[in-house]
């Protein structure tokens, strides 16, 4: 059995995927690995990638985009490591990356799932880790009401800016371009639930691993890159069609979630790791 599965969720882009997958083949050759890589509506060019560049690695394709939590399932049914490294195609690994997180989850058996600080190419650190959502936080951070100094009270609550830690911590989640899990807890856990297919499908996966008393956790000691520019960033009328696109697959995301859990409480979050 591999230590851990590296597995990588990709979409029409094998640029940005190959970068990805020779930062794993550069910085996990020291520890036994399996690498798999899930696509969505994949090309030929991508195939023909995988087939001479990364012949060694699981490679699953789709002919249709299938969405993030499918092809993160699609991973989940051939993952056979200690651990699985669920990272997305926009994602470069630093040196260290991956051996601190096995370092630390060893150290840490009561966690479940862990995410790591990611920044741009630029250097720049993102937000990666968060408190549950609410109803009224899509709206505030998706329209014209974040303007406002009640939203953006709510929205730095959301977005736990009054924390400054450098160690780590628990979280209620983290974002899924990159979540390090623990397979014997993911196991019990389950997959990540079908109906999202975009958005919220993070959410929903860290609070159940919080409801079955796994500890969701950041830590900001561990570092990687990731790309964030966004479809939306697109200029012109493509930008506001394809902006308001994302927003209301993001509203309908959040509506499933807000019925599936509506007669749920809250999970209780632990302040220790052990």
């Amino acid at each position: 059995m591999p230590k851990v599965s590296i597995a990588v969720q990709s979409y029409k882009n094998p640029e940005m995927l190959s970068l990805c997958l020779k930062s794993v083949q550069e910085h996990c050759a020291n520890f036994d690995y399996e690498l798999i890589v899930a696509d969505g509506e994949t090309g030929e060019d991508t195939k023909m990638m995988m087939r001479e560049d990364f012949a060694d690695a699981i490679f699953i394709s789709h002919k249709d985009n299938v969405g993030f939590g499918a092809m993160v399932n699609a991973c989940i049914d051939k993952a056979k490591g200690e651990y699985v490294f669920f990272i997305n195609f926009d994602t470069v690994l630093e040196k260290h990356t991956v051996a601190k997180f096995i370092e630390f989850m060893d150290a840490h058996p009561k966690i479940g799932l862990a995410g790591p600080k990611q920044k741009n190419f630029n250097g720049k650190y993102e937000n990666t880790r968060f408190h549950f959502y609410q109803p009224q936080t899509i709206l505030y951070r998706r329209t014209f009401l974040k303007k406002f100094d009640f939203a953006k009270k709510h929205l730095a609550h959301f977005e736990m800016t009054d924390i400054k830690k450098n160690e780590p911590y628990p979280v209620d989640w983290v974002i899924g371009s990159a979540m390090f899990v623990r397979r014997s807890m993911m196991e019990k856990v389950g997959k990540m639930d079908s109906q999202f297919f975009m958005y919220m499908e993070d959410v929903d996966w860290c609070r159940r691993f919080w409801e079955n008393n796994y500890i969701v956790c950041y830590n900001p000691q561990i570092t990687m890159y990731h790309f964030y520019g966004k479809g939306s960033a697109k200029g012109g009328i493509l930008k506001g069609l394809l902006f308001n696109r994302l927003t209301w697959i993001h509203i309908s995301s959040g509506i499933k979630y807000f019925a599936k859990y509506k007669n749920h409480p809250v999970p209780e979050i632990t302040q220790t790791l052990n």
